[in-house]
């Protein structure tokens, strides 16, 4: 079984973009169209997991970055 290439947050949203335009056309059909739609919430699922990574990052590097700030604050008063 072949894995899939992972997708960066950029490609997936100008994937969801592609999806869009296509499916407000209206001219696919039905089971073209669900597949679409299928793929779309995949991705989008897919970037809501990248952002929630993402900021799980920010806050842990905040955290490190006010830990030192107190740190040498600390280290000044001695």
């Amino acid at each position: 079984m072949e894995k899939e290439k992972a997708t960066t947050f950029e490609e997936a949203v100008a994937r969801i973009e592609q999806i869009v335009k296509m499916l407000d056309m209206g001219d696919a059909p039905l089971d073209k169209s669900l597949a679409l739609f299928e793929e779309g919430a995949r991705l989008i699922k897919d970037c809501g997991k990248l952002l929630d990574d993402a900021e799980q990052i920010v806050v842990q590097l905040q955290k490190s970055t006010d830990e030192a700030s107190r740190e040498i604050i600390y280290d000044r008063e001695d």
